[in-house]
Formats: structure tokens, C-alpha cells, sequence
């Protein structure tokens, strides 16, 4: 038995899975997101922290039998600055932060997101870490001079844990990693004016690396001193091998707080010309890597639609189910989050927007709209991203029956949901059984899952949907960039 922990954004999760991928135990907490004047987004690590112990001593308590690994995995970019006791120097922040948004304006205007894009193709976003890097260096430098490294949630949660300073190669693959040869580029650095903070860089972990679980920490969470712990990959390729994908071509789909969207690639090809969006992702295995265009259009966004319709997440089906394919003449845009969207393009200054109202149009209307321009989201970010093969979704937003359909139908292909909730947390477990030389039957985990099969009808009238949902980006584009300058 192996506990996989998925450290999230908002929630941590601790499932202890056996070999056949099924979770026996499962607990979860919540723990904080400070949300701050100027879009800033911040997480206290030691409540982070706090939250892990939580779940796994609570899955000890219940649990009965051996552990094998503890495996961690969770929420990637952002900027977690530690010293070298991995005491956070300053708050996490987090991959939703904004306040580098005037960062990556400048950078947007003398080239500096292209030619990182060129370099590794890791699309800069204002929660990436570069940005964020060179926001603190001008603003708080006093930060950088304390910090021993600079990394991501996963790897500080490791290192209290450990006592190891590391970064698995997904995390640090966004955005100064040449993916393929998993080292840093210098070049890239240099373009963000960023070779001086090297030094805070870990350097990432081979495949198959494990960790000791320290004395301390073994303690306090009442598991073995020495016990392998696993560190990585982070939640979006975590959660695209935990949910079953293994061949070239197969796309995992996310719905949660990102809508993370991905395909498993054998080759890293960098398009300098096209859209600087995106990231390629090392994975576990050296000859196999991630496109992952990670949209900022989550579930956060169904939050906000049902909250400003006065009704809850139970009701989704219900309201879905009230409003024909089409919302009745009513399209959105989902782009709500303040720090705009990354994927599959970068526009800091993209607002979302509703169109077609009229006094007919009811509640269900709006919400379908809404979910349905998530769906067109999530189709222009997989094809973005080369998907050729079978798709397999997971998240919160994949529990819904009839969103599911309209997301097998706005793609046009099956959808493939694991019957495990925690696939992120599987994923992780999946990783560590590989680093102990005892890999799982892979054929056995991708079977347990239900198939949403996309109607013939319902995708036709959804192919030109799609049709005019790039239009109304391309239209907008223009206008969300003119106010951004305005703004400044």
C-alpha cells in the first residue's frame, strides 16, 4: 500500500491505494487562500504543511496495514520561497497570483515571453515563476537575499518532510528547463534578467529518485523513519497518468480549479512562430513527455455562475438538463480569472462575457452558456495541444453526468472518467511503485473507469459552435489588449 497525497489549492487529499489503483482510504481538509489588494494570491506554508500531516495521520489511524511509500504530488507554478530549513521566507504564492501582470507586459513588449518561449517552450503567465521571480527582485528584494531556494509547493512540502532540497523535473520544467536534456537553461534566465538567482534553483531529481522520510517528521505523521517518499510529478501530469493515459497522442482533461489540458508526447517540438502558450513537462519516464496547456477557465468559474444564480453544485445537473444544447441563444466567454488567461494563449487582460441575452433568458440559460464555453475551452486547448487519441477526464466538474456529455459531445469523442476520484493522488502512487522497481498493471487501472460516448447530433451542432466560439476570441483579443493599455 502506498499513501498518495495531492496538496491542492485550495484542498489536500491523502488516499491509501492499493496495487489495482483503488483507493481503500481517503481523507481531505481545506486549507487557505489569502486573496490580497492587487490580485495577489498567497498560502501560508506552514498551514499547507499542516493540512498533509492532517490527512495522512488521519489515514494512518485508519488505515490497519503497512506502508510501502508515501507519494506527493500537488499544485504547480507560483513561488515558494524557502530557507535552508525550508522555512518559508515570506508566503507562498500562488500560481493564481497577479500582481506580475505588469511584469509580463513589459516583457510582452520587448520579446522577452517569446524568446523564453523559444528557449523551452514554457508560455509565461503572471503566476509562472519567472514573473513572479522578478517582481519580488524589484520589489522585495530583501526576499531573494534570504531565500536559499526558490521553488514550488510540492518540493517545500518535501523538503520539511525530508530535509532534502529538490524539484521533480515536471516542476521545474516551467518555465527555465530545456525539457529534453532536464537542465536549466541558462539563456533563458538571462533573457528574464534572472541569471543572478540561479543559486536558488534546485536541481532537479533523476527518475525513479526517492527520499528518506526524516526522524522528526516520521513522528509526527506516525510512519516509519527512513520510509521512501516519492516527490512528484506535480497535480496536471499526476492526474493525466493516474486517470490511465500511456499512449502517444492520449489527452487528459482536468476540470478543476485549472482546466488542465494535456497530451502525451514522444517529442518535444517548440513552434518559435506560433502561440507562446503552454508548457512542455518532463514526466516520469525520460522518453515521454507532457503538452499541457493549462487554462486558466476552471471551476471557479461554475462557482461564480451558480453563486450569481443563487443555486449550488447539486443543482448542476438539474440546471444543465433545464437548457438545450445551445442555452438558447446565449454564448459566453469564460474567461473570469483576474490574471486573465494562459492557455492556449496568454492575454493577462481576457474578461469573460455573455451574449444572446434577452428578457426570455433564464438562469439555466446562463449556466449552461457558461459550462458550455468551458467545453469549447477545453477543445481548443487539447487540439492546441496535438491530441490525436482517447481522452480521459478527471476533477471535480468531471463527477457531473451531463456536463460530462457536453464535453464528449463538444469534442466529438468518447471521454473516458476513472471511477477514482483522487486520480492526482494515483498518479503520484503510480510514480512511486515505478521508483520501488514494482510497477502496476497499467491495462488494469486505465479499465476502471465509465465511458461518456459522444451523440452524433449534439456534436454536429457543436462543430459550429466551436466555429463561432474562435471567432468571438479572435474578436475580443484586440479589444481585452487596448484596455489592458488604457488600465495602464
Amino acid at each position: 500500500m502506498i499513501i498518495g497525497v495531492d496538496v491542492g489549492t485550495s484542498v489536500t487529499k491523502a488516499s491509501l491505494l492499493g496495487r489495482d489503483g483503488s483507493a481503500r482510504v481517503t481523507h481531505s481538509t481545506r486549507s487557505t487562500l489569502h486573496r490580497l489588494p492587487g490580485g495577489r494570491v498567497e498560502q501560508d506554508l506552514d498551514e499547507v504543511l499542516d493540512s498533509a500531516v492532517q490527512v495522512i495521520r488521519s489515514i494512518i489511524t485508519e488505515a490497519g496495514e503497512r506502508v510501502q511509500a508515501l507519494a506527493i504530488t500537488g499544485q504547480g507554478d507560483g513561488l515558494w520561497l524557502r530557507d535552508a530549513t525550508g522555512r518559508q521566507v515570506g508566503p507562498g504564492v500562488s500560481w493564481m497570483d497577479a500582481r506580475a501582470a505588469g511584469v509580463l507586459q513589459r516583457w510582452d513588449q520587448t520579446g522577452v515571453r517569446r524568446a523564453v518561449h523559444g528557449l523551452t517552450g514554457a508560455g509565461l503567465f503572471p503566476g509562472s515563476p519567472a514573473p513572479l521571480l522578478a517582481h519580488v527582485a524589484e520589489h522585495e528584494p530583501d526576499r531573494l537575499r534570504r531565500a536559499e531556494v526558490a521553488g514550488y509547493c510540492v518540493d517545500a512540502i518535501v523538503q520539511r518532510l525530508t530535509g532534502e532540497i529538490t524539484v521533480d523535473a515536471s516542476d521545474a520544467s516551467m518555465p527555465f528547463l530545456d525539457v529534453p536534456s532536464r537542465t536549466y537553461s541558462a539563456a533563458a534566465l538571462a533573457a528574464c534578467g534572472l541569471s543572478e538567482h540561479r543559486r536558488l534553483l534546485a536541481e532537479p531529481a533523476p527518475p525513479g529518485k526517492l527520499f528518506a522520510l526524516g526522524a522528526r517528521s516520521a513522528e509526527l505523521l506516525g510512519l516509519p523513519s527512513g520510509l521512501p517518499v516519492s516527490a512528484g510529478p506535480f497535480d496536471l501530469p499526476a492526474c493525466a497518468f493516474g486517470s490511465g493515459i500511456d499512449a502517444v497522442g492520449d489527452g487528459a482533461l482536468v476540470i478543476g480549479t485549472t482546466l488542465g489540458c494535456q497530451v502525451l508526447r514522444d517529442e518535444v517540438v517548440i513552434d518559435p512562430c506560433g502561440e507562446a502558450a503552454g508548457m512542455w513537462v518532463a514526466g516520469p519516464r525520460p522518453d515521454r513527455f507532457l503538452r499541457v496547456m493549462p487554462a486558466m477557465v476552471g471551476t471557479a468559474n461554475l462557482d461564480w455562475v451558480l453563486r450569481m444564480v443563487g443555486a449550488e453544485v447539486a443543482d448542476l445537473d438539474a440546471m444543465l438538463g433545464a437548457s438545450r444544447p445551445g442555452a438558447n441563444g446565449v454564448s459566453a466567454l469564460s474567461f473570469l480569472a483576474s490574471s486573465g488567461e494562459r492557455a492556449p494563449f496568454v492575454e493577462p487582460h481576457a474578461r469573460g462575457q455573455f451574449t444572446g441575452l434577452s428578457l426570455e433568458t433564464t438562469p439555466a440559460d446562463l449556466v449552461r452558456a457558461l459550462c458550455e464555453a468551458m467545453a469549447y475551452a477545453a477543445r481548443h486547448n487539447l487540439e492546441a495541444a496535438g491530441l490525436t487519441g482517447s481522452v480521459s477526464a478527471c476533477g471535480g466538474g468531471a463527477r457531473s453526468a451531463t456536463w460530462g456529455q457536453i464535453f464528449a459531445d463538444m469534442l466529438g469523442r468518447p471521454l473516458h472518467v476513472p471511477h477514482e476520484a483522487g486520480v492526482g493522488a494515483r498518479g503520484a502512487a503510480m510514480t512511486a511503485w515505478d521508483a520501488l522497481g514494482e510497477p502496476v498493471d497499467r491495462e488494469q487501472w486505465a479499465a476502471a473507469r465509465r465511458t461518456v460516448s459522444p451523440d452524433p447530433a449534439a456534436a454536429e451542432f457543436y462543430e459550429r459552435g466551436y466555429r463561432a466560439y474562435l471567432e468571438s476570441i479572435d474578436r475580443a483579443r484586440p479589444v481585452w489588449r487596448s484596455e489592458g493599455g488604457a488600465a495602464r
